[in-house]
């Protein structure tokens, strides 16, 4: 996924929550896979955190605190797939100019 000597944005954060990045010439490398499979599983979960948040929004009877903690799961999940799309872009970015270019 990524070109040599070009950082990766991995799909978790270190300690503090900063960004954690890798370096590697190998884009089938065990760690390249490992981020790849998490990108997918936090794109999935946010998919249906949306199904479930529109369920929530057309039953009258979801309680406050059913919605408190609806939007604290997709409050992570779209912090994950921003970190994702951040991510991706920023490869697309680097690997092909034009497709940067508005």
């Amino acid at each position: 996924m990524t070109t040599p000597n070009e950082l990766r944005l991995l799909p978790w954060s270190g300690p503090g929550d900063k960004p954690c990045y890798l370096s590697t010439d190998d884009p089938d490398g065990y760690v390249s896979r490992l981020a790849d499979n998490i990108e997918a599983v936090q794109l999935g979960t946010a998919a249906e955190l949306l199904e479930e948040a529109a369920e929530a929004l057309d039953n009258q009877d979801t309680s406050l605190n059913g919605m408190r903690c609806l939007v604290e799961e997709l409050t992570g999940a779209l912090r994950d797939v921003f970190r994702v799309a951040t991510s991706r872009g920023h490869l697309r970015a680097t690997s092909d100019p034009r497709e940067s270019a508005c």
